[in-house]
């Protein structure tokens, strides 16, 4: 499909609700593809749709291992378990690591691309993709949820500069 251009740190759209998606229909699910496009190109493992400016409740993660890629429309998530301390990164805070504490365990109930009802139980990194991504619809950015003081920053190497 195609790239769209991700919103970085300072663009108040980050902030907004995301509305529910009414109509599952193909402009929806062109959508969720050039989410999945636009993360895999910067080696993201979630987006959601208001990161690319676009205020719908939709999330994709990738964990890049044999599962397939979750596309969740509505998300809600209806249980949480314990607590883990993370370091985590967002595509919208390019280059800033946080530590942050998330839940070990999320249950999520969503929508697939076809309009089915799912359930997604995630932990560990899961959970932790699945809290961060949510929040976003929610309007929680990244140092919304940092520890204080945890935040770092890492400068991309040139390998990197150059494949972006």
């Amino acid at each position: 499909m195609g790239l769209r251009n991700i919103r970085v740190e300072g663009d108040e759209i980050l902030k907004k609700k995301s509305k529910e998606v009414d109509v599952i229909d193909d402009k929806i699910k062109d959508l969720i593809k050039d989410m999945i496009d636009t993360m895999h190109k910067y080696d993201g493992v979630g987006l959601a749709a208001v990161q690319v400016g676009i205020l719908k409740r939709i999330i994709v993660i990738d964990l890049y291992d044999e599962k397939p890629i979750l596309k969740l429309i509505n998300p809600v998530i209806v249980k949480t378990k314990g607590k883990q301390e993370v370091e985590e990164g967002c595509l919208s805070f390019p280059n800033k690591y946080v530590k942050a504490i998330r839940p070990e365990e999320v249950v999520v109930e969503a929508l697939d691309e076809n309009g089915k009802k799912i359930k997604v139980t995630g932990t560990g990194l899961l959970a932790q993709a699945l809290s961060h991504e949510m929040d976003h619809l929610s309007g929680v950015v990244l140092t919304d949820v940092m520890i204080p003081g945890t935040m770092e920053l890492v400068e991309p190497d040139e390998n990197e500069r150059k494949n972006k």
